[in-house]
């Protein structure tokens, strides 16, 4: 597939542009915790009803501007908000006691959302403990303190999982592509160096021969009919060379395509199982069922999101590969970019069929189905 296929080809990808991730406004449903001090102060529990409506607020817009500047990127979510937001949460706590240790809640879910890395177990720990503190100095009852210990501590771990695993399913589909836009380079390099092996010899042949023409025009037309006959001759064999290495003909043959296949998925965390007979077939089949491996494996790893890829190639009879995997598969019909173009042309070429679409079970097939050319070995 090359690398300049176009973006309609989405049809195998879990994880398309389209797709999103844990966002802000995902998370700011969490800011109703602050129903908890409102229903206190509906009903007349708190010491002062305006500071108990200020300090309300002001810890919602604290978690609110908290969360959105850490989706954001911004450090100050976590050097300036999040602090503000645990230090509101504590005194309102002890202050007003009550269903206003639900603003802790609050704070722990925007602590896991803020917070990266390995830190957050560390920092709501922390946070369990200062609540803690705050529970015994105004006598609250064990039972109370048991379960707020634990909303602070799951409540917090949770976010932090969740965007944990997002980022590491990103950087996944970021080597993913990776190891595709490598797998393209390696590919244009091989067919650098076909075209330099067909034509480097070749061309030097073709400019002595020229110069043997050039001598003998004037003292041997005989002689130098000969080399231009020469020349003619490896001129349209070096053509039909370069016309069957760009055609794939010349490519490095289906079993050296399967090993570089088991490489490479196997890089890609993707579980490979391949079972092919062992069967002898022309040169130009050879290639092209190599080219339908390559083709296929490319596929899977730049847009199925597959954890398993089958490869079968049936005889006797007619030859069909397939190339399966279980990755996630759009339900529409399938769109095509210029691999699959190339690589249906060729199959064309050769009284063949190629069918790629998904599989009724999940995941996407390719398959090449091509006449009997060969034999089992």
């Amino acid at each position: 597939m090359k690398q300049n296929e176009p973006a309609e080809v989405s049809w195998m990808n879990p994880l398309g542009e389209d797709e999103q991730g844990p966002d802000a406004k995902g998370m700011y449903i969490w800011a109703v915790l602050c129903g908890g001090p409102i229903w206190d102060i509906a009903h007349g529990r708190p010491h002062s009803l305006w500071a108990a409506w200020a300090v309300t607020a002001v810890g919602a817009a604290l978690y609110i501007v908290t969360v959105r500047l850490s989706f954001a990127g911004s450090r100050l979510a976590e050097r300036l908000f999040l602090p503000l937001l645990a230090a509101v949460a504590l005194a309102a706590t002890a202050v007003f006691h009550g269903n206003f240790s639900l603003l802790l809640v609050m704070t722990a879910i925007a602590l896991g959302v803020t917070v990266r890395g390995r830190r957050p177990p560390f920092l709501l720990s922390a946070l369990a403990l200062a609540s803690l503190g705050v529970q015994i100095a105004i006598g609250s009852g064990v039972r109370d303190t048991v379960f707020l210990m634990w909303g602070i501590f799951t409540a917090g771990l949770i976010p932090a999982i969740m965007i944990r695993l997002w980022d590491a399913i990103t950087e996944l589909k970021q080597t993913r592509e990776e190891l595709a836009q490598a797998a393209v380079s390696e590919e244009r390099l091989r067919f650098s160096r076909d075209l330099h092996d067909l034509l480097g010899h070749t061309l030097s042949v073709m400019v002595v021969k020229a110069e043997a023409v050039r001598r003998l025009a004037h003292k041997d037309a005989d002689g130098a009919a000969g080399q231009a006959a020469d020349i003619e001759q490896i001129g349209r064999e070096a053509l039909t060379e370069v016309r069957a290495a760009v055609t794939g003909y010349r490519g490095r043959g289906l079993t050296a395509e399967l090993e570089s296949a088991r490489t490479v998925l196997a890089d890609a965390d993707i579980d490979v199982t391949i079972r092919t007979p062992v069967v002898r077939l022309p040169p130009e089949t050879d290639a092209l069922l190599g080219w339908a491996v390559r083709e296929g494996v490319t596929n899977v790893i730049r847009h199925s999101g597959a954890r398993t890829c089958e490869i079968d190639l049936g005889v006797p009879g007619d030859l069909v590969l397939e190339v399966r995997d279980d990755g996630a598969s759009s339900a529409g019909p399938v769109r095509r970019g210029n691999g699959l173009v190339g690589l249906g042309e060729r199959v064309a070429a050769a009284d063949g069929t190629l069918d790629a679409g998904p599989r009724p079970g999940g995941g996407f097939l390719l398959r090449v189905t091509l006449p009997e050319q060969g034999e089992n070995a």
